[in-house]
């Protein structure tokens, strides 16, 4: 007897299940191991003991760490980047997608505008000029340089555009017939019913700009400029331990651990700020990649 069309739609929903649950386990993995070893001793570290539960339960790699001025430094660094950067690409993300959005009728050359970010997206300069650019500009060494240049994130902003082009007409509609101008519909009526593509946007702005790190090791000459992430490149290929270690130190170090709690704490602000926004990524990602 062949199964009836209800049972292949359970098997189906099984299937894909454990497909996602496989998926999920293989993301979460490497983060358990990344924890478990970073609360690890030193001698079961270097023995590859650790897999996903702490040997030898310590916390020294963090006590280390606190007393690390760099780090601290370099985490001040980032905090401001993504204050800054994060606020630049909202205001000009929206700026930009609103109007984008409009119909033909209501600005000509949308096409137009629309074919150059898409092209600016898939091609650039290109390394060579960007440094030169940003070299000539004077902003080498300062926090414009790691900010302005991805001041206009073009996958955000047409991803916006699109959210904003479903937003029912009917809408703008009536509140130009009552006389709302264009900011007062920017302001009062397109920002706030596109909260969830807004936030998804801005999340991934400021994932953008904490997680970077290449930008942080070209355009940063002085080590109290470095953001947190260029800090923890430089940590993988350069030993950490000076001559001005302590004992102690030196008997309890692990350069794994210890690497491996700088990454644990580098990832805690986006998982504490995830939560709160992952409740928008369902519309706005589903809307805003929905073109008419």
């Amino acid at each position: 007897m062949l199964p009836s069309a209800k049972q292949r739609i359970k098997t189906a929903d099984i299937l894909l299940l454990l497909l996602m649950l496989f998926i999920t386990l293989l993301c979460l993995l490497p983060l358990v191991y990344i924890i478990s070893l970073s609360l690890s001793g030193k001698s079961a570290a270097a023995a590859g003991k650790v897999t996903l539960f702490p040997v030898d339960f310590t916390f020294y790699s963090y006590k280390y760490m606190l007393s690390d001025h760099r780090f601290f430094e370099a985490f001040g660094v980032s905090v401001k980047r993504v204050l800054l950067g994060g606020a630049i690409n909202f205001v000009l993300t929206i700026l930009m997608a609103f109007p984008l959005a409009k119909e033909r009728s209501e600005f000509k050359s949308r096409n137009l505008y629309i074919w150059v970010i898409v092209f600016t997206m898939m091609f650039n300069g290109g390394l060579i000029p960007w440094y030169m650019v940003i070299k000539n500009l004077h902003l080498i060494d300062t926090l414009w340089a790691l900010t302005l240049p991805t001041a206009v994130p073009i996958f955000n902003v047409i991803l916006l555009m699109n959210f904003f082009r479903n937003l029912p007409k009917e809408i703008s509609e009536a509140a130009t017939v009552d006389g709302a101008g264009p900011w007062r519909m920017l302001l009062t009526i397109s920002v706030p019913l596109a909260m969830p593509a807004i936030a998804t946007v801005t999340l991934f702005s400021v994932v953008n700009h904490w997680n970077a790190f290449f930008d942080g090791m070209i355009l940063m000459n002085k080590q109290s400029n470095i953001p947190l992430q260029t800090y923890i490149q430089q940590l993988v290929v350069q030993p950490v331990i000076s001559s001005t270690t302590r004992a102690e130190d030196l008997i309890n170090f692990s350069q794994r651990t210890f690497n491996a709690a700088k990454i644990v704490v580098t990832m805690l602000p986006i998982l504490v700020i995830y939560p709160f926004l992952q409740k928008y990524f369902v519309s706005g990602i589903t809307l805003g990649s929905v073109k008419e």
